[in-house]
């Protein structure tokens, strides 16, 4: 959540381009919260920063594994020349930032492109999902929703996805980000709340992750669960069938003639 901090000029501080932000990394636990002045005055335990914001409210940094941070970085220019993101006009993003590609809801977002950039990968369509260099803010829980709304098995081979294979997961992706986003996010425990504190709901929506041993929503077969990445994987065998192994070329052997041998 980039905060612009005005450029400081030779007359004092411009309004015109902003030449910082406030870049704030949530680790694993941690969360922002917009609290009013009568909410603010019970502090969180885990409160590490405060933010006095217009209108009575605060905005608090709350991180009960202290893994979070939040830190002032410079703005550099859009790798794409795009504005940073929704809510900016501006085409800068944090130095720490750069690096991240655009998610499937960010007014610049190109599908297609994106689509074709992870064909020409070498790699497995679930972790080409997950690469934040490629497409960011699909997290595990998303990207199985998404494979299996596409139809396509998490260890599909990314140069042997067709175009049209690639764009609709990645569609399936957004969908899913979207009904998600409308439902207040995906909240397993109190660690996941949105910024007033609520709990999101979208896990009740889950066709698939989770639900190991459960009967698919969309064909009947019985869910089932890999290991992948230190993680899990949740597909249904018949909706998203494993793919095949690739075929060994054939090795086509010519006879060699031995000096001496008999032809006869």
């Amino acid at each position: 959540m980039p905060a612009g901090v005005p450029a400081q000029g030779p007359g004092g501080v411009s309004d015109a381009v902003p030449s910082a932000a406030l870049l704030a990394h949530l680790g694993m636990s941690g969360q922002l919260l917009v609290r009013t002045s009568a909410e603010a005055a019970e502090q969180h335990r885990h409160l590490r920063v405060r933010l006095t914001l217009s209108g009575g409210l605060t905005l608090d940094f709350v991180d009960q594994r202290t893994f979070g941070h939040l830190s002032v970085q410079d703005l550099a220019p859009t790798p794409d020349g795009e504005p940073g993101g929704l809510g900016s006009d501006l085409a800068l993003l944090p130095v720490p930032a750069l690096h991240i590609a655009r998610d499937p809801l960010d007014p610049a977002y190109r599908p297609d492109d994106v689509a074709r950039a992870m064909r020409r990968r070498r790699t497995e369509v679930k972790r080409a999902l997950l690469d934040q260099s490629l497409v960011s803010g699909v997290g595990n829980i998303y990207a199985d929703e998404a494979l299996w709304r596409a139809g396509l098995h998490y260890a599909r081979p990314t140069q042997r996805l067709r175009q049209s294979d690639a764009v609709r997961l990645l569609a399936a992706a957004e969908g899913v980000m979207r009904e998600a986003l409308v439902q207040g996010g995906t909240s397993f425990d109190a660690l996941y709340v949105n910024v007033n504190g609520a709990s999101g709901y979208f896990s009740r929506s889950l066709a698939v992750y989770g639900q190991e041993g459960e009967a698919c929503a969309r064909c009947g077969a019985v869910v089932r669960r890999d290991a992948f990445m230190n993680r899990s994987s949740f597909w249904c065998p018949v909706c998203q069938p494993r793919p095949r192994a690739p075929r060994a070329p054939r090795v086509r052997v010519e006879p060699v003639d031995r000096p001496g041998a008999s032809t006869a």
